[in-house]
Formats: structure tokens, sequence, C-alpha cells
């Protein structure tokens, strides 16, 4: 069993930044790939970023890629989002997401076994 806990929302300006989050229990951090995740009023939950196990590869939604930079911290049991340049379509609830499957950046989301309870983004224009 993983537990996962965002933390770092907050609201910002058009063009601000902010760093997310997301520490995760247990000693075996690197056996999961991590997921970011978000999901606006009204809206499907979308992919937003993921990267492997070892931190050796990421991957982005085509609308963050260039702003948004997820990145680990295995020894510490940590993943992190950091998202500059924030448009007010940003705007959602961030979710961190923990799967069994370590070697890809892009997974399918039911296989994403592990997720947190989310943190309010709100970009204002």
């Amino acid at each position: 069993q993983v537990q996962v806990v965002e933390s770092g929302g907050g609201l910002v300006q058009a063009g601000g930044s902010l760093r997310l989050s997301c520490a995760a229990s247990g000693r075996t951090f690197s056996s999961y790939g991590m997921g970011w995740f978000r999901q606006a009023p009204g809206k499907e939950r979308e992919f937003v970023g993921g990267i492997t196990g070892s931190g050796g590869s990421t991957a982005y939604a085509d609308s963050v890629k260039g702003r948004f930079t997820i990145s680990r911290e295995n020894a510490e049991n940590k993943v992190f989002l950091q998202m500059n340049s924030l448009k007010p379509e940003d705007t959602a609830v961030y979710y961190c997401a923990a799967s069994r499957i370590p070697t890809m950046a892009v997974v399918p989301p039911t296989r994403y076994d592990y997720w947190g309870q989310g943190t309010q983004v709100t970009v204002s224009s």
C-alpha cells in the first residue's frame, strides 16, 4: 500500500509560478512511476506529466510542455511539479498518482494504482 499526499497549491496571477509537491510512503519509491493529473469543474481528469521510477524519462501533455517540469527525489520519496508561466486554463485540482510500472513515463490511467487527494491551483487573469 502506497499513500501519496499533494501540497503546494494556491492562488496565483497569470504568468506566475507554483511548485507542487507529492510525498509518498514506503521505502521502495523508485519502483513506482509517478504522474500528475488535473481536473477542472465539468471536465474529465487529464494527464499533465509523468516520470519513470529512476527519474530518467519524463513526458508531458502538449498543453503544458515547456512550462511545467516534473522531477523526483527518490531518497525523500517525493515528486514535484514546477509550474511556470501559468495560464487561467491551468486552473484545476491537481492530483499525484503512483503506478507499479516504473519503466514508462506514460502509462494507461487505469494503471495508476494510488492517488492523492488533490490540491487546488487557481490562476487569475
